[in-house]
């Protein structure tokens, strides 16, 4: 799933492919659970408006509209927001990558592009492509409330020991849930966590009331640093994200506890473990991690 990193890489990227530029044409898909509105009052609302603003809140991007609606997308686990003209072998099915390899082609809608944005100065087309379609697209009317968007914490790269630590009093829950909170800190996904908690020295199952106000500090400066490296790195691509243009992202490459299990820490060498927590992976040094 795309975090906040990923989310913020694709915002910088496409924000030059659509600030500024008037909405021609909307092309989607048939209603389902990936338009909270339905697709053609998204289309109906989109066409002919001009998008004055990008911003990221949290996991989600809002596109302000020079009629003061806005546009809200969220890529959900397998979302790819895209441009025109982008390269990449991650964008076909399996069958198809070995050609698509040895011929490097620009990708061109298919069944899983759920929204097309096509500009009236026929420039390059923005695209949302979703293979599972737990994205989410909405259209929101001036002045209308997003609940979704009112139940964020504060936003994930804002993160102080204080915010944290007042989060984690009288809860039993693992501190890793409590990272992945959106309520408590906005953004912050497995990836992230898993890298934060080893930066901090902390066992991602402790209960989170055991954990102390400067652990709390530490983390919430861990989760900060991490984010920004990541953001740095591109993002980490591991089975769907890609840039708008189809590059891959290269934070993965500097994981350190995220998806290693069985791999020698890189402070200790004791082996990286692998436990779930509420259905959900965590990856830890069990020397390292206290």
């Amino acid at each position: 799933m795309p975090e906040l990193p990923e989310v913020e890489v694709i915002r910088r990227s496409i924000e030059p492919l659509i600030v500024g530029r008037t909405i021609a044409r909307v092309r989607t898909t048939g209603d389902s659970y990936f338009f909270l509105t339905p697709a053609r009052l998204v289309a109906k609302g989109l066409r002919g408006r001009r998008v004055l603003a990008i911003e990221r809140r949290g996991k989600y991007l809002v596109a302000a509209l020079d009629d003061g609606a806005s546009l809200l997308l969220h890529l959900g686990m397998t979302g790819q927001l895209l441009s025109s003209v982008a390269r990449s072998p991650r964008l076909v099915r399996s069958a198809e990558k070995a050609n698509w390899i040895a011929e490097p082609r620009v990708f061109a809608a298919d069944e899983h592009t759920h929204l097309e944005l096509v500009f009236a100065d026929r420039g390059p087309r923005v695209m949302l492509r979703d293979v599972r379609k737990f994205g989410k697209c909405a259209l929101r009317r001036p002045g209308e409330r997003e609940p979704r968007l009112e139940r964020l914490g504060v936003d994930a790269l804002e993160a102080c020991g204080p915010v944290l630590f007042a989060a984690t009093r009288r809860r039993r829950v693992a501190i890793k849930s409590i990272l992945l909170d959106q309520t408590v800190l906005a953004g912050v996904g497995n990836i992230y966590a898993d890298e934060a908690l080893f930066r901090a020295c902390v066992r991602p199952e402790r209960q989170a009331c055991h954990t102390t106000e400067a652990e709390c500090r530490n983390l919430a400066k861990a989760v900060t640093q991490i984010l920004r490296e990541a953001i740095g790195s591109g993002g980490s691509t591991i089975d769907d994200y890609v840039h708008p243009d189809g590059t891959d992202g290269g934070y993965s490459r500097l994981c350190r506890v995220y998806g290693r299990e069985g791999e020698p820490c890189s402070r200790c060498g004791q082996r990286i473990r692998r436990v779930v927590i509420q259905h959900r992976s965590a990856h830890f040094c069990p020397k390292c991690q206290r």
